[in-house]
């Protein structure tokens, strides 16, 4: 393993996250406490509770979620598709580096990002609403899965886009989407029968559910499918990843 290569990566990345702070953190948290005050506290207080759990606080799962999802893709996304762009991806394909060693850089840093992110707003919501985390080992497993998974697949993205517009496609109109739609401000046991069985064809209802599970113990899916899920799509990004490396697939001129 080339540690001083990976080593290399990962500091470029993070501090390219620290020239863009405003928005690679304090834009995404800004935009997460506006929904904690106009759907937790204006119209969650006109809500009853949920499964005994009040509406602010049942919020918080999902909320993190969704920016999790989010920024992950975006990050990984950018991270790989800026060298690409500029050209700078082929002295690194050239570099003594392995495809391992290159996703472990960019991917290490997007998900450092994505759960850095998570928890300040984890903090941030508690600011807001009264959090209890009933299995903290869960919660931070699910996160880091979770983050890892999606920086892969945001990687993905970012090898096969060919232009800036394209990077913003899956996040804007695939991720957010599924996770409005996969009971991050509901729990789907509140949709009709067909609904719900609509539903759980959604990947991000697992996720959301094994997530919020870890908080306060009640989950719309069993926790061992939120597992199976998520581990599923790591596999399945990790085997998409190797394909191209192996075939050059968008990388090769």
């Amino acid at each position: 393993m080339n540690w001083p290569a990976v080593t290399a990566i990962y500091k470029y990345e993070m501090a390219r996250t620290l020239r863009t702070m405003f928005q690679s953190i304090v834009s995404p948290v800004i935009s997460t406490s506006l929904y904690f005050i106009v759907f937790g506290s204006a119209i969650g207080s006109r809500i009853a509770e949920i499964d005994g759990i009040s509406y602010g606080a049942f919020l918080v799962p999902g909320l993190i979620m969704l920016t999790l999802l989010t920024q992950s893709v975006s990050n990984a996304s950018f991270g790989i598709f800026f060298p690409k762009f500029t050209g700078t991806i082929y002295e690194l394909l050239s570099a003594p580096i392995s495809p391992m060693e290159i996703v472990l850089g960019y991917v290490g840093a997007a998900a450092t990002k994505s759960l850095v992110l998570g928890l300040i707003i984890l903090a941030t919501a508690g600011l807001f609403v009264p959090l209890e985390v009933q299995h903290p080992f869960w919660m931070m497993a699910f996160l880091v899965l979770t983050a890892v998974s999606f920086c892969l697949l945001g990687f993905i993205i970012g090898i096969v886009a060919k232009n800036f517009e394209q990077l913003q496609i899956v996040p804007l109109l695939i991720i957010t989407p599924l996770v409005f739609l996969g009971g991050s401000f509901y729990s789907i046991s509140m949709l009709p029968p067909f609904w719900q069985t609509v539903t759980l064809f959604n990947p991000v209802v697992y996720l959301v559910s094994g997530f919020r599970w870890s908080f306060y113990g009640i989950s719309d899916v069993p926790v061992l499918a939120s597992v199976i899920a998520i581990s599923l799509f790591l596999a399945v990004s990790l085997g998409v990843i190797w394909w191209i490396f192996r075939t050059g697939y968008r990388l090769k001129a």
